[in-house]
């Protein structure tokens, strides 16, 4: 699979969908965390007992874990098939803190638009190595160079269909 640049407007024009998917997102996040709680509780009520198939509460235990595991499923498509697959990307800690990357070059060179949950649109980039600390203004000038007609690296004009 070839890298995608995004354009900054590009980017803005996909915040609304990575926005509903965050959101889908954090819904699995919370409803994970109610079933491993009540995994927690089981656990400490019954200790070792709790694998026993005997146990009365055992079936209990067992559905909480296939829940789970459906839930754990559930993100991991989203992720995949709503960024991952169109070339948007999560840094470290990014899906717990809403930190989305759009790769884009700038005078040839990839670096990344950055996005964090609480901005109304993409007004930051930063160079690959530097993450999230590394941030910049993302001006108008530089926009303009971002996935410049003509680059190499630069698939599609279009919007990616989401």
């Amino acid at each position: 699979m070839s890298r995608r640049a995004f354009t900054p407007a590009q980017a803005d024009a996909l915040l609304p969908h990575v926005r509903a998917t965050l959101r889908r997102v954090q819904a699995g996040r919370d409803a994970a965390r109610r079933r491993a709680d009540k995994i927690a509780v089981l656990e400490a009520l019954w200790g070792e007992r709790l694998q026993e198939p005997s146990n009365p509460d055992h079936d209990e235990l067992a559905g909480h874990r296939h829940a789970l595991g459906r839930i754990h499923r559930a993100i991991e498509r989203l992720v995949r098939d709503r960024f991952t697959a169109v070339g948007i990307r999560f840094p470290i800690g990014g899906l717990e803190h809403g930190i989305v990357d759009f790769p884009t070059t700038l005078d040839g060179r990839w670096v990344y638009l950055c996005w964090h949950a609480n901005e109304e649109r993409v007004c930051h980039w930063h160079e690959i190595g530097s993450g999230f600390t590394g941030r910049r203004p993302l001006t108008p000038e530089l926009a303009g160079r971002m996935a410049a007609v003509g680059d190499p690296a630069r698939e599609d004009d279009s919007v990616l269909d989401f």
